[in-house]
Parts: structure tokens; C-alpha cells; sequence
């Protein structure tokens, strides 16, 4: 049975490294990074009137209710 021969990984793997630094550079210097300290956005909340009153109420279910 061969035994995996793995003098070849290094370079593999620092010139795969180089390549992929070298394909995204231009990528990353088109990117428009935000600025350090970006305005918040106001949002406008609409309160609508809502038909019924603003109080806790207790609902009874009737498959919770013991039986009688």
C-alpha cells in the first residue's frame, strides 16, 4: 500500500493562497466600506385607533376549563 506523499502541500497551498489574495484585491478595492459612525434613520410611527379597549382581559378556553 503507497503512502500519501505530502511534500507537495506547501506549495499548493501557499501559491492557492496567493492567487486567491490576488483575484480578490480588486474586489475588496471596489467595495464601498461604510463610514465609522453611520446616521440613524428616524422612522415615522402612525398610532391607528383600534375598536376595542386597552385592558387585560381573561379568556376562558373550554378545553382547559375541568370538566363538570
Amino acid at each position: 500500500m503507497p503512502q500519501l506523499d505530502t511534500s507537495t502541500w506547501l506549495v499548493i497551498i501557499l501559491s492557492t493562497y496567493i492567487s486567491l489574495f490576488t483575484l480578490m484585491q480588486p474586489k475588496l478595492a471596489k467595495h464601498n466600506f461604510l463610514t465609522p459612525s453611520p446616521t440613524p434613520k428616524t422612522s415615522n410611527t402612525t398610532t391607528h385607533p383600534t375598536p376595542w379597549k386597552t385592558k387585560w382581559t381573561k379568556i376562558c378556553l373550554p378545553l382547559l376549563s375541568p370538566p363538570q
